[in-house]
C-alpha cells in the first residue's frame, strides 16, 4: 500500500477510532485526520510514525494524574480539541508538505519533548523554578522547569530523534533530540515571560484559564499560540543542525 492511499484511508479512521476513545473532540478528530493525511502522503512512513509516537505517547501521559492536573490549573485538560491538535502538529504536517523531513521532525520533538515535561514534571518533579530567575514556582505553573521535567523533555525528544534509525536516517538522531530540547526551552521561556496567565481567586494559584483580563503576559499569547512558536523553534532548529551537521 502507497502511502498517499495508507493516507486516503487511514488518517480518518485514525480520527474516528480517536473521537470514539474520547481522546479527541469531533473538530479535533477532523483537525488530526488532516494532520495525519498530511503527514503520511507527503512525509511518508517515517512522518507517520512519528506522529503516531508523538500522539500516543501525548495522550497516555494526559491520563495520569488527571484530577491533580486539573487542580493545578491546566488550561485545557480530557479530550483534546482541533486548536491543540494543529497548535502541535500543524507545524510539522505544514513542514512535511512542503519536503522538509528534518523540520517535521524537529517541530514534533519539541512538541513531545514539551509534553513529556509538563505531564511527568507537573507530577513528579517536586518543587519546580522558574525558567528565567530560578524563583520558586508551582507546579503546573507555565515557564516552571525542575530536574525531573528537564530530563523528561530531553527523553521526550530523543524519542522522535531515535526513531529515523528505523528508515535508515540514524544520522538524524542528534539534530532532531538538540531541535525538540530547544523548542521545549524555548516553550517555557515564553511560558514565563510572555504567556497570557491568570490567576484563580479560589486558590491563588496561576492558571491558564482565561477569565478577564490577565496578571501577567500578552492577552493574545495563550498557550496554543506558544506550542506553535514552540514548535516552529522545533523545525527551524532542526533544518539548521540538519544542514550542519549531518549535510
Amino acid at each position: 500500500m502507497t502511502p498517499l492511499l495508507a493516507a486516503t484511508l487511514g488518517a480518518p479512521l485514525a480520527g474516528f477510532v480517536a473521537w470514539r476513545v474520547r481522546a479527541l473532540t469531533a473538530r479535533g478528530a477532523l483537525a488530526a485526520a488532516g494532520v495525519g493525511f498530511c503527514h503520511l502522503a507527503f512525509g511518508g512512513w517515517l512522518a507517520a510514525g512519528a506522529l503516531l509516537a508523538f500522539f500516543g505517547t501525548s495522550t497516555a501521559l494526559s491520563k495520569l494524574g488527571k484530577h491533580k492536573k486539573e487542580k493545578l490549573g491546566f488550561e485545557k485538560s480530557g479530550q483534546r480539541d482541533a486548536w491543540q491538535v494543529l497548535a502541535n502538529g500543524g507545524v510539522a504536517a505544514l513542514c512535511a508538505v512542503l519536503g522538509y523531513p528534518e523540520a517535521m521532525l524537529g517541530a514534533l520533538a519539541a512538541a513531545n519533548a514539551d509534553t513529556w515535561a509538563t505531564e511527568i514534571g507537573s507530577l513528579f518533579g517536586g518543587k519546580p523554578r522558574r525558567i528565567t530567575n530560578l524563583v520558586p514556582a508551582e507546579p503546573g505553573e507555565s515557564g516552571a522547569i525542575s530536574p525531573l521535567g528537564t530530563l523528561a523533555a530531553l527523553a521526550g525528544a530523543a524519542l522522535l530523534g531515535w526513531l529515523p534509525y528505523y528508515w535508515g536516517r540514524g544520522e538524524l538522531f542528534l539534530a532532531v533530540t538538540l531541535a525538540g530540547f530547544v523548542g521545549a526551552l524555548a516553550d517555557s521561556v515564553l511560558g514565563a515571560t510572555l504567556q497570557a496567565q491568570w490567576r484563580d481567586e479560589k486558590t491563588g494559584r496561576w492558571s491558564e484559564i482565561p477569565h478577564g483580563k490577565p496578571a501577567r503576559g500578552l492577552n493574545w499569547l495563550r498557550n496554543d499560540a506558544v506550542n506553535i512558536l514552540a514548535t516552529v523553534t522545533g523545525a527551524v532548529t532542526a533544518a539548521w543542525l540538519g544542514d550542519v551537521l549531518v549535510h
